[in-house]
C-alpha cells in the first residue's frame, strides 16, 4: 500500500478540521518548523472529531444541567459488620475471593495521572511520600499492598497503572529507579489515560501553543476505554483475568486487593460492585449512592437536592448516607461491553469551565485570569447504572478512607498520616499488644505496619507472634 505523503497528510487533515469548523488550528502553520508541523499534525489526529460536534453543541455551547430520576431512594448497601443472616455469606465470599486472588484472576488497576501540584510536590502524585515512620510514597504501599497479597496467597497478581500523558515517563522513571518496589517489572503495566480538547465557549479547539492543542485528561471514567486502547483487556483474557480491582492513587488506606469485596462481586453476578462509606456530614463532597428510577448510581454531592440531603430516616438517621470513595470491581467483560464500540460508548461527559493557557490570534500565549475554557470528562460512576446486579458494600473511613487531596486542611498530608497512624495502632491494639495513648485520645507514638507483613488486623494477629516492644512517644515500624 502506498504511503501518504507529507502533503497528503496535511491536504488530508486541512480538509477535515475545515470541515468540522475548526481550520484556526492550523492559522499560525506558516511560522512553524518541520519538527512543530509533524507535533501539531500528530495532535490533531488525536481528536476524534466525528464524536465532537454533538458535544460542542450539547455540552460546550451550552450547559446541560443534570436530570434528576424522578425517584430517588435510598440505595441497599451491604454492611461492614455482617449480621447473624449474613455471616455464611460473608464467609462464603471471603473463600471465593480468596480463590479468585490464589489463581490470579483479578488484576489490581490504579488510576494515577494526577501530578502532585495541589500538594506543593513536583512529581505524579503516586511519587509524594506519606507514611507515617518511613515516608514511603503511595505507590510504595500499594506495591508492598501487592506483595503482601501474593505472599499471603501464593497469587502473582498484575498491577496496571494508568498514567497521564503528564506523568507518563516520569512515573515510569520513578518505578525503575525503585526497582519496582520489589515486584516483577513484566507484572506491572503503565499506560496513558486519553485526553479531550479544551474549547473556547464558542466551541473551537484551544490551542497551548502555536503547534500543540490544549488538550486535558478525560477523566477517570476515560480509563475503561483506556483499559481497551492499551491493549490491557485482551491482555486481561488471555491471562484469564475475570475481575478488576479499580482504585484512586491518592487514598494510602485503600485495601487494593480485598477477598470479601471481590468474593461478594463474584458470587452475586455483579458487574460492577462498589464500597462506600457513612457519610461525615449531610453536604459532604462526596457521590451519593442512590437507586435513580429503578436503577443504583451515583449523583454528584452539588445535584443532589438539599431536601434529600438533609432528609431523616424514620430512626433519625440520615437517609441518604452512602458516600461514594472511588473503590470499584469490575467485571472485565463488563469493561469489554462498554468500550466495544467507541462511538457509542454509554458515560456521558460532565462540563467544567477553568481557566487554560491559550494562543490568540496573533499567535501569543495568553494566561487568561478567569475561566475561559471548557473541559469534557467522563466519571467511573457513571458505569454504575450500566451494570448489572451492580452492589455497594460499606466499609469504615478510620480503616479504608483517607486521600491526601489537599497542602492543608480537610484531605490533606496531615490527615491522612494521622489516619494512618491510627489505624497501625488499632491494629495493635486488637491483637492484644497494648498500644500507649494519650489523653487527646490519639496514639504515644508513630506506628507503621507495612502492607508485606500483614494486610489487616485479622492478618497481624496471624503473623505477630510475639509482642512488639513497644515505648511511648517513639517511632515503631514493622515489617
Amino acid at each position: 500500500m502506498k504511503s501518504e505523503t507529507d502533503s497528503e497528510r496535511l491536504a488530508r487533515i486541512r480538509s477535515t478540521v475545515e470541515q468540522h469548523g475548526q481550520s484556526h488550528l492550523l492559522a499560525h502553520w506558516d511560522t512553524l518548523n518541520s519538527q512543530q508541523r509533524g507535533e501539531l499534525l500528530d495532535d490533531i489526529e488525536q481528536v476524534n472529531f466525528a464524536a465532537l460536534g454533538h458535544l460542542i453543541e450539547s455540552h460546550v455551547r451550552q450547559e446541560q444541567a443534570f436530570a434528576l430520576p424522578t425517584s430517588i431512594q435510598p440505595a441497599p448497601c451491604y454492611p461492614a459488620v455482617p449480621g447473624i443472616d449474613l455471616i455464611g455469606r460473608y464467609a462464603d465470599a471471603v473463600k471465593r475471593g480468596v480463590s479468585l486472588i490464589r489463581k490470579n484472576k483479578v488484576a489490581a488497576f490504579t488510576v494515577a495521572g494526577g501530578q502532585g501540584t495541589r500538594l506543593g510536590f513536583d512529581g505524579p502524585k503516586g511519587a509524594f511520600p506519606i507514611s507515617p515512620v518511613r515516608n514511603k510514597t503511595l505507590f510504595a504501599l500499594f506495591a508492598e499492598f501487592i506483595l503482601g497479597t501474593n505472599r499471603r496467597y501464593g497469587s502473582d497478581l498484575r498491577w496496571y497503572i494508568m498514567t497521564s500523558p503528564q506523568n507518563d515517563a516520569a512515573t515510569r522513571a520513578f518505578f525503575r529507579e525503585q526497582a519496582y518496589f520489589g515486584l516483577k517489572p513484566e507484572r506491572v503495566r503503565f499506560f496513558p489515560q486519553g485526553v479531550m480538547p479544551a474549547f473556547a465557549a464558542d466551541g473551537r479547539i484551544l490551542l497551548d501553543q502555536k503547534h500543540r492543542i490544549a488538550f486535558s485528561p478525560d477523566g477517570h471514567g476515560g480509563s475503561l476505554l483506556a483499559l481497551r486502547h492499551s491493549g490491557a483487556l485482551a491482555e486481561m483474557a488471555n491471562e484469564g483475568i475475570e475481575h478488576v480491582s479499580y482504585i484512586q492513587v491518592d487514598n494510602p488506606l485503600v485495601k487494593l486487593i480485598d477477598p470479601l469485596f471481590i468474593g461478594l462481586h463474584d458470587l452475586t453476578g455483579s458487574e460492577m460492585s462498589s464500597k462506600m462509606i457513612p457519610k461525615a456530614d449531610d453536604l459532604e463532597r462526596v457521590g451519593n449512592f442512590v437507586v435513580g428510577d429503578g436503577r443504583t448510581m451515583v449523583i454528584e454531592y452539588s445535584d443532589l437536592p438539599d431536601e434529600l440531603a438533609h432528609a431523616r430516616d424514620g430512626a433519625g438517621g440520615r437517609r441518604f448516607d452512602a458516600g461514594s470513595i472511588a473503590i470499584h470491581v469490575l467485571s472485565r467483560a463488563f469493561v469489554e461491553r462498554l468500550t466495544a464500540d467507541e462511538a457509542l460508548f454509554a458515560l456521558p461527559w460532565h462540563r467544567a469551565v477553568k481557566k487554560v493557557p491559550y494562543v490568540d490570534e496573533a499567535g501569543i500565549r495568553r494566561e487568561s485570569q478567569t475561566p475561559n475554557a471548557v473541559k469534557l470528562e467522563a466519571f467511573i460512576f457513571d458505569a454504575i447504572p450500566h451494570a448489572e446486579n451492580p452492589l455497594i458494600l460499606e466499609t469504615t473511613r478510620a480503616e479504608e478512607f483517607s486521600p491526601v487531596k489537599n497542602a492543608t486542611g480537610v484531605d490533606s498530608e496531615e490527615t491522612s498520616r494521622r489516619d494512618m497512624n491510627r489505624r497501625a495502632a488499632r491494629w495493635l491494639d486488637a491483637a492484644g499488644f497494648g498500644v500507649p495513648w494519650r489523653a487527646d485520645g490519639e496514639p504515644d507514638g508513630l506506628f507503621e505496619i507495612s502492607p508485606r507483613l500483614a494486610l489487616d488486623a485479622a492478618h497481624l494477629r496471624e503473623v505477630m507472634l510475639r509482642p512488639p516492644a513497644i515505648q511511648r512517644g517513639r517511632e515503631h515500624y514493622w515489617e
